[in-house]
């Protein structure tokens, strides 16, 4: 008899007791051998320019320096072409210690090797540089003005300049009601808790790697092509991430650098990045401009809508993302335009940050749809509905599922919507303060990609799986565990799933929301080969799993390698979900504050409602930081983040943090992928910025346009 299910039960996950005993190894905790030497890196205080002159004198001789490394004694590495999916198309990576040119401020000029960390720091704080300082561009309104649009579009499309569908001017000009409004979203930096941190040691001609990271065979392969080795000759082992949400998709500059400074002194060096250093070094959410036009008739109908959006990026990487894409799907609409520019600017490249895009695209889209709904007297959850598209007007494909409709009916029944009052400054708390309402519509697509999985079955009845994921914190683990043991019908105790380890079967980069969609499948199919091997050995065409390996003398062992089929080619595929918020705003101080979110998700299959509850959560919070808090200052004159520390720059805490909850409406989708999920990491932050500003209008009759909405734009 088969056990019972696990997959949609909420199950505790699966490495919790590692993780608080700490057991569970991080990037920077693993032990190569007592000859571990430290490495920190020295960064430039310049955005552009040429070094000068740097005198490493004084750190050379200090105590327990070991070497110090710059452009006049760093090895000249090959740097071999490598682009991976998550690589800007257009440009070339930071080539670490190759020249004197210095690209923005923060690029690593230098690098102190030593004994100990504390001897490390010390001799970087006596390298001593110069520059002859060049003309930069850091200011993002200067830059505004000489933007371009991106160049090389990817083979699945890309993120277009421009994209046309009807007249939209013609129908602007005629429309009955028409909104036309700007909005900005600041630089938003990356802040996991794990900074990030890379250990190497090479043995030879092989080289190992123990790195903070979301990919390993990304970072494997780009290692490869940097120091011109076979790939076969690297290995990178990452277990456990301590939140990355974006930041750890590429390997940045330090990774090479450990690896350079590791052969180069002949012993293991680790580096870890200080909190300061990642401002400058491993990418961030770019700081956007958009402008927004939408034209409906009297009933509410869109007729036009235009959408532009511009984005800044570095001087040598064009960082695209898709800013509009959801612009052109997730509403009915005959006649739409959008057109899409990057800056480039004495910066570091920009990197995905959760959802990626369509966080920074869906504000300004649902703020737009917020006004329009005020200047139509008509509730913005009656406008959203009315414009539900039946396909995917974009693309001219069916959705293989959608349930924006039913999100927005339980999400607004859960909420209580029809306690709104839709006259701003209308609703007060008991306590006097002003209390307002906000929706928003909420998307993201759906994508799959190979993956392989490897499973072996035990004589003594249990089962082995692995495939090189990773783990930032979503649960991985767990979820993957109970795919197998449902698959296999094993108890959940008698499987173990490992990952994060370049010498486990490929698996594809953790972001996006593919994980579960990609390796899921892989697993799913590899667990189901290896089922029916051992039924087939044991020549027993059903029975307990358990009994029968234990009859065999020989454990089973299957690899699979699993290709998406050709769905993503007669459907659009996407999430949907519908975002209420509740605010209540200090009229005097201009404070604002969040005290409920309720998001309703069409998500496809929940394979596990626990951990893709403190998912959604998780990015409710994020969006609450995005909405009042986070905000990358940067000094035009130098290019440098003055902000660069959680006390300078705010994240929502504890105390900012209320009553979250998700709901997931039931949704069946057989086209996306054998699972049936969609992946809820990525659509759980989007539109929560927007319904938290549509709700400070509703309280206060301030539109705010400009995140993050601080007291000073209220007051």
């Amino acid at each position: 008899m088969s056990p019972p299910s696990v997959i949609g039960q909420p199950i505790s996950r699966v490495d919790g007791r590692s993780k608080v005993t700490g057991a569970a190894k991080y990037a920077a905790e693993f032990d190569p051998g007592p000859r571990l030497g430290h490495g920190v890196v020295v960064t430039s205080t310049i955005a552009g320019g040429v070094i000068a002159t740097i005198d490493t004198a004084a750190a050379e001789t200090a105590a327990g320096v070991v070497a110090v490394l710059t452009h006049r004694n760093a090895p000249k590495l090959p740097y071999r072409e490598h682009k991976a999916d998550v690589d800007p198309e257009d440009g070339e990576r930071l080539h670490v210690l190759q020249d004197d040119r210095v690209h923005h401020h923060g690029q690593p000029v230098a690098l102190v090797v030593a004994n100990t960390f504390e001897q490390a720091t010390h001799g970087a704080s006596l390298v001593r540089v110069t520059y002859h300082e060049e003309p930069a561009l850091t200011d993002f309104g200067q830059a505004e003005t000489r933007a371009v649009p991106p160049g090389a579009r990817r083979e699945d499309g890309g993120h277009p300049g421009e994209t046309r569908r009807g007249n939209a001017d013609a129908a602007l000009a005629a429309a009955a009601v028409r909104v036309v409004a700007e909005y900005v979203i600041p630089r938003e930096q990356h802040n996991p808790i794990e900074l990030h941190a890379t250990i190497a040691a090479w043995e030879d001609v092989t080289l190992t790697l123990w790195d903070k990271t979301q990919w390993v065979d990304n970072v494997r392969d780009e290692m490869a092509a940097v120091f011109g080795i076979p790939i076969e000759n690297v290995r990178v082992v990452s277990p456990f991430g301590g939140g990355a949400f974006g930041s750890a998709l590429r390997p940045w500059p330090h990774v090479t650098l450990a690896a350079m400074a590791a052969r180069h002194v002949d012993r293991p060096v680790k580096i870890v990045l200080t909190r300061r250093q990642m401002y400058g070094s491993t990418g961030y959410r770019p700081h956007t401009v958009q402008r927004v036009a939408l034209g409906a008739e009297r009933t509410g109908r869109l007729v036009a809508l235009h959408h532009e959006g511009i984005a800044e990026t570095s001087t040598y990487e064009q960082y695209t993302e898709s800013l509009l894409d959801a612009t052109r799907l997730l509403y009915s609409c005959p006649n739409v335009t959008t057109r899409y520019r990057v800056a480039p600017m004495n910066v570091n490249t920009p990197t995905p940050m959760r959802a990626p895009g369509e966080a920074s695209g869906l504000f300004a889209l649902e703020c737009a749809m917020d006004e329009l709904a005020v200047a139509l007297d008509m509730d913005p959850v009656q406008l959203r509905v009315r414009n539900d598209a039946e396909r995917d007007e974009d693309a001219d494909l069916p959705f293989s599922s959608r349930a924006l409709r039913e999100c927005f009916r339980v999400g607004a029944e859960r909420f209580g919507w029809e306690r709104r009052d839709p006259r701003p400054t209308s609703m007060r708390d008991t306590s006097g303060r002003l209390v307002g309402y906000g929706c928003a519509s909420a998307t993201y697509p759906v994508s799959v990609e190979a993956a392989s999985a490897r499973v072996q079955l035990l004589v003594d009845g249990s089962a082995i799986v692995s495939s090189a994921a990773s783990d930032m914190g979503p649960g991985t683990y767990t979820s993957m565990t109970q795919v197998a043991a449902e698959t296999l019908g094993l108890p959940l105790h008698r499987v173990t799933f490992e990952l994060g380890d370049t010498r486990m079967p490929t698996a594809p980069v953790h972001g996006g929301s593919i994980t579960m969609a990609s390796v899921g499948s892989a697993v799913q199919a590899a667990c189901t080969k290896a089922r029916r091997q051992a039924f087939a050995r044991a020549k027993r065409p059903s029975a307990d799993l358990v009994e029968v390996l234990r009859q065999l003398d020989y454990s089973v062992d299957v690899t699979v390698h699993n290709e998406p089929d050709d769905a993503a080619d007669h459907y659009s595929m996407h999430a949907f979900g519908a975002v209420f918020a509740e605010v209540v705003v200090d009229a005097a101080l201009g404070t604002v504050r969040v005290p409920r979110i309720v998001g309703a998700y069409g998500a496809g299959r929940i394979i596990n409602p626990k951990t893709a509850h403190s998912q959604a959560i998780g990015g409710m919070v994020m969006g609450i930081g995005m909405a009042l808090l986070e905000h990358t200052v940067v000094d035009a004159r130098s290019g440098r983040v003055v902000n660069s520390d959680l006390a300078g720059y705010l994240v929502p805490v504890n105390a900012d943090v209320r009553d979250l909850e998700a709901i997931f409406v039931d949704e069946h989708d057989p086209h996306v992928n054998p699972l049936g999920v969609k992946g809820v990491a990525e659509i759980t932050l989007v539109g929560v910025a927007a319904a938290i500003a549509n709700a400070v209008h509703h309280a206060t009759g301030r539109r705010v346009r400009e995140l993050p909405i601080t007291a000073e734009k209220l007051v």
